[in-house]
């Protein structure tokens, strides 16, 4: 794998920088008064990735899925290709293949990560979660924590976080399904919580099952603000793009309602795209604000939940995927050779941004 490290300069939006202008408001399709640029660094971390999708970091190292089956470990300027072996073959059909991943809480001791694929056997197209152990460069799954995720032509979710309460939670997209998501015994178009040995935990919502919410499209990204409140993107039908506050056991309407729409027992999203398309992706969380990963939106977009206003912080690289704040540094990865983008010779990339 070719390297480089390097910057470029690009007009970024910082949290901490100008806020004269009118931001966008939730579910307004009319566009935004982009404060001015700052212009700042954006740092190469690593190029020529094959379709990242999640961030991880261990110490001052990367971890990096991609999606065709491999783990990118980046450290001190080494770029090493670490080899995947899974007992499944890993589908290649679109948005599929080696998605989420999530390091061990102890990983220094375990060497042992949470990875989420899709899947092809003889009963068809499937989703998975498992373990895999790290030795000598090499992932290995070691055990499967669940499976059968429903896997259709779109919408395999796929994102993975533990939580501040030590548990793993999983976004499951509804397989082009829509009937599923509202179904809470089924696994498709649902957020999912379990123990980091597979279990169920006695405080999950519906006893027995791993369902924590439902009523959900396609959520790829969570996160949890400093007082604990989670929060998942999700991507919407004909725009209609979602950010919502996560409460378990709660239905959140797809398919029956979108956007603004209201029906009793069912949550809105506080944020929504409107008759425009972010496709939010990866989240991460920076003060009191939200940080989230944008394909069609082609940006990293801040959200702020008190104002209930959202802008711009990056743009002009082309599709992102996913994020990662670690202090006062922005990390995140383009996605422009997920077929869907426009790459450049050295795409995709791993970026850094100081916030401050």
């Amino acid at each position: 794998m070719l390297r480089k490290i390097g910057s470029i300069l690009l007009g970024a939006l910082l949290l901490a920088g100008c806020s004269s202008g009118r931001e966008a408001e939730p579910g307004k399709t009319q566009p935004e008064d982009k404060p001015a640029a700052t212009q700042v660094q954006a740092e190469v971390l690593a190029e020529n990735l094959r379709v990242p999708w999640s961030i991880a970091k261990s110490g001052e190292a990367f971890y990096i899925s991609e999606r065709p089956g491999a783990i990118v470990k980046i450290e001190n300027g080494k770029v090493e290709l670490q080899k995947v072996v899974l007992k499944e073959k890993l589908s290649d059909a679109s948005e599929a293949g080696l998605l989420g991943f999530v390091l061990d809480p102890d990983f220094p001791r375990t060497q042992s990560a949470f990875a989420y694929y899709t899947y092809n056997d003889a009963a068809g197209q499937k989703n998975r979660v498992v373990v895999l152990s790290h030795r000598d460069g090499v992932w290995k799954e070691e055990l499967t924590l669940i499976d059968g995720l429903p896997s259709g032509p779109v919408h395999h979710g796929g994102r993975l976080e533990i939580g501040p309460d030590g548990k793993l939670y999983i976004t499951a997209g509804d397989a082009a399904n829509p009937e599923l998501a509202q179904n809470p015994n089924t696994l498709g178009g649902k957020i999912l919580r379990m123990n980091l040995d597979g279990s169920i935990p006695d405080d999950n919502p519906f006893p027995g099952s791993s369902v924590y919410s439902y009523g959900h499209r396609n959520p790829q990204g969570l996160a949890w603000l400093q007082d604990g409140t989670m929060v998942a993107s999700e991507h919407g039908q004909s725009a209609h793009d979602e950010i919502n506050v996560i409460k378990p056991g709660k239905n959140y309407g797809w398919p029956v309602i979108i956007g603004d729409e209201k029906r009793q027992g069912m949550e809105t999203p506080v944020f929504h795209s409107g008759d425009v398309t972010w496709a939010p992706s990866g989240v991460a969380v920076y003060g009191d604000k939200l940080v989230v990963a944008t394909l069609r939106g082609n940006a990293v977009r801040e959200f702020d939940l008190t104002r209930k206003t959202t802008r711009e912080l990056v743009n002009g690289l082309g599709r992102i995927r996913d994020v990662l704040i670690d202090g006062d540094d922005l990390y995140f990865v383009s996605n422009n050779t997920d077929g869907r983008g426009n790459p450049d010779e050295t795409d995709d990339k791993l970026y850094r941004i100081r916030l401050k």
